[in-house]
């Protein structure tokens, strides 16, 4: 039987604990970003970090937002998704503000509304980004509210909620590897990834969580890790002199 903390509250060590891990599970995937942040900052280069992550994040939350309207899963879940969401759009709006201020001469803008596939992602203001994702969301809840009683379909949103997130890494991954350099990336931030994938993925399989979170969840520690190896072999590998744009 858990120790009664107050007798009043009946609040009990099962509970506190309940709490702060709901609590982890709402700030702690956002925490990773802020040393990455900080480094963009600092260095004002954001060529080490792919915003290809970013997009990774933003749909795997936004269609876990519209798979808990079939799904209710447990709350903090919810709102850990539109915490990350936010921060998504924090880490675009600096990557695109440095890339302009560092740009040596003015080129032609590159926006969502030119619709123009080469550069799909790879726009040149903060807007362009925004656009995309309330086309995403309109269009995502316009479909959700129509298929909210086939069971397979929704299914299958929560499916590609967590698979999608589960792959965020790969982007990360596939950029170290074509520049055979992890400079610019913050290792602290794939450390935090790491360990708070680790936790997130035992959250899942205790809570009871569908099984799609838990089984990407485990793939997600996967990328993690492959990266950290990438940070171990390319570690004497010099910064490549030039990036083309993400």
């Amino acid at each position: 039987m858990d120790w009664i903390i107050n007798d009043e509250l009946g609040l009990t060590v099962g509970h506190v604990v309940g709490y702060v891990s709901a609590a982890f599970m709402v700030v702690g995937g956002v925490l990773p970003y802020v040393p990455q942040y900080k480094q963009i900052k600092q260095t004002q280069d954001p060529e080490g970090f792919s915003l290809h992550v970013c997009l990774a994040l933003l749909i795997a939350n936004s269609l876990r937002i519209l798979f808990w309207f079939s799904s209710r899963f447990e709350i903090p879940l919810l709102v850990q998704s539109v915490v990350m969401n936010i921060t998504m759009f924090i880490m675009i709006h600096l990557c695109v503000t440095v890339r302009r201020n560092n740009a040596i001469m003015r080129t032609r803008e590159r926006v969502f509304s030119d619709f123009d596939t080469r550069y799909f992602w790879s726009w040149t203001d903060f807007q362009s980004y925004l656009d995309f994702m309330l086309v995403v969301w309109v269009v995502g809840a316009a479909v959700t509210y129509l298929m909210l009683s086939v069971t397979w379909f929704m299914e299958t949103i929560g499916f590609l909620a967590v698979f999608t997130e589960a792959m965020l890494g790969a982007p990360q991954f596939l950029r170290n590897y074509k520049n055979k350099s992890t400079h610019g990336m913050s290792i602290c931030m794939v450390i935090m990834w790491t360990a708070g994938d680790m936790f997130k993925t035992g959250y899942f399989i205790l809570r009871h969580a569908p099984t799609q979170f838990w089984i990407c969840g485990t793939l997600q520690v996967s990328l993690d890790l492959a990266i950290l190896l990438q940070v171990y072999i390319y570690r004497k590998n010099p910064p490549r002199s030039s990036h083309r744009g993400d």
